[in-house]
């Protein structure tokens, strides 16, 4: 589940999805997005990665959980609570609703695949 948000992440924020328009709202150069430490970016963006995946398992963590509840409680998380807190802070930051947007439909995404998954594993 939480290799699914990592591996869905690396795919939304290529340049084959929203790479370029996120780079753009951010006002980021592929030479920005080599400064920093990538191991330790990575290694927090998986850690927080496992962390949601375990949150969301204790939500579905019935056993008349389908793939269908699981993927709908996805959807419910990552959109009712994830995409909606960042369009909230995203207007107190006066960020695009572009911007808002590509995160929040990254975050929804991810939570309808990862409860697919639980509901799947149930």
């Amino acid at each position: 589940m939480a290799l699914s948000n990592f591996l869905i992440g690396g795919l939304w924020y290529s340049p084959l999805l929203f790479g370029k328009a996120w780079m753009k709202e951010n006002n980021f150069t592929d030479e920005d997005l080599k400064k920093g430490n990538m191991p330790r970016i990575f290694g927090f963006t998986f850690l927080y990665s496992i962390v949601m995946a375990f949150n969301l398992a204790m939500f579905l963590n019935d056993a008349t959980t389908t793939a269908g509840w699981g993927a709908i409680a996805g959807f419910l998380a990552g959109f009712g609570w994830v995409a909606l807190s960042i369009f909230i802070i995203g207007q107190f930051e006066r960020k695009s609703t572009k911007y808002m947007l590509i995160h929040g439909g990254y975050v929804t995404v991810s939570f309808v695949v990862m409860g697919l998954i639980i509901g799947i594993w149930r």
